[in-house]
């Protein structure tokens, strides 16, 4: 029986990846590295180690120690600054409802302050967890996100359904073993074959979700 819903936050929650993505530019701009937005959203899921790890590879360069901490703080300042995200319409009614029905969960790669920050202003009250990016040791793709959140509300993978818009938080997902439900936000639908399912947009997402507290 399905008694735990877990989420991750930017794309699904909310419209927040652009402001991410361009926030994650301009501090490697600052590193002399050129990254476009696109790679940015094909790695999305990834905590700020994998991201700082994944960029500076790819440009033949091995961080420092001491770096990771640097940049975090530069993309976190970025973002915040010009952060204009909003909470997807109706995703906030739907999970008021589901709240009645499941335990829910946020798993994001994203750093704690911006997450928390996030599900505070547009989602307060709803969740019984949060794991952010600083929470877990290996980001997305490795299943520990989703299995940290999962342990955390007390129950198992197969009580737990799990809601992605990233191909890195699909793969997270699958590797955890536990069923998924994919939604394009930001990248075409194909993305995102390895999901158990994928609706084509969070008028569809609601619409499921809602489906499923009627079956309880």
């Amino acid at each position: 029986m399905l008694k735990g819903i877990v989420f991750d936050s930017d794309g699904v929650l909310v419209n927040s990846m652009p402001f991410h993505a361009k926030a994650w530019v301009e501090v490697f701009a600052d590193y002399d590295m050129e990254v476009t937005e696109e790679e940015i959203y094909e790695i999305e899921g990834s905590n700020h180690v994998g991201v700082i790890n994944i960029f500076f590879s790819r440009a033949g360069r091995t961080p420092n120690p001491e770096i990771y901490a640097e940049i975090l703080e530069k993309k976190r300042a970025h973002f915040l600054e010009n952060n204009r995200a909003e909470a997807f319409e109706g995703m906030y009614e739907c999970l008021s409802s589901l709240k009645n029905k499941f335990k829910l969960a946020v798993a994001s790669g994203a750093d704690r302050t911006i997450v928390t920050s996030l599900m505070d202003k547009f989602y307060p009250g709803i969740f019984d967890v949060i794991i952010s990016g600083e929470d877990v040791k290996n980001g997305k793709p490795d299943p520990e996100p989703y299995e940290k959140a999962i342990a955390k509300l007390g129950l198992s993978k197969d009580e737990c359904l799990i809601v992605e818009n990233a191909p890195l938080g699909v793969e997270s997902a699958k590797n955890a073993g536990v069923f998924c439900v994919g939604i394009p936000t930001y990248l075409d639908e194909s993305k995102l074959k390895e999901a158990d399912f994928v609706v084509r947009n969070h008028s569809e997402l609601i619409e499921y979700l809602n489906s499923l507290a009627k079956e309880q």
